[in-house]
């Protein structure tokens, strides 16, 4: 019998781009790795407000410094991720609550298809192109109908607050279950940390199996 899979937790919101480079290196890892990945569709603006935090593009040099960082980061992880033109009216004044109650609508509804639909939706927000995630427009529209309903309302605040409860003052954060611990780690540039907790090898944003592939 072989070792248990350790569960590990990505708790992300598509409005975060740091959130889309975790969610892609642990998408690449988890049949690499033996753990069982658990997506958690959070909402950023929730857990800035609880930890009384700001986003970074708020603050022009973070601003600054995160767009240059996204440019680099988009080579290094084979991300096609980069600023969207009208940054402020897409990230800032729209938010993301109907973007992620629709995820958590997916993942109530459908969620083997939570990891398309989600990257679809940051292919939409923080890349030119996007590819279809396979859903039909009927299971779409049926979607849409519920982002209201009390049930998708209720799940992505319990999430959120999950996320609090963990420590989360940004996303992503991995909460890896390890040897019965619990380990919060935040961001994306500490996978190399994670595969250390893991007990597992670290091979870079893009380990070999999936460098083979692009």
């Amino acid at each position: 019998m072989g070792p248990l899979l350790r569960t590990v937790e990505l708790f992300y919101d598509v409005l975060s781009p740091y959130s889309w480079l975790g969610f892609e290196v642990l998408c690449r890892y988890q049949n690499i790795w033996n753990i069982n990945l658990q997506l958690r569709p959070s909402l950023i603006g929730g857990i800035m407000k609880d930890s009384g935090n700001k986003p970074p593009a708020l603050l022009p040099r973070k601003g600054q410094y995160m767009a240059n960082d996204i440019k680099l980061l988009r080579h290094h992880f084979q991300i096609p991720i980069q600023f969207p033109k009208d940054f402020f009216s897409v990230i800032i004044e729209k938010g993301s609550l109907s973007a992620m109650r629709f995820l958590t609508a997916v993942s109530l509804e459908h969620p083997d298809m939570l990891e398309k639909v989600s990257r679809e939706l940051w292919m939409r927000i923080w890349s030119k192109a996007a590819e279809k995630a396979g859903m039909s427009a009927e299971q779409a529209q049926g979607l849409l109908e519920k982002i209201s309903t009390p049930k998708v309302k209720n799940q992505l605040k319990e999430t959120t607050e999950a996320a609090c409860r963990y420590g989360a003052f940004g996303l992503p954060i991995t909460v890896a279950h390890v040897d019965g611990q619990t380990h919060m780690i935040f961001g994306s540039d500490r996978m190399e940390l994670l595969a250390y907790l893991l007990g597992e090898k670290w091979m870079g944003p893009v380990p070999p199996a999936v460098n083979a592939r692009l």
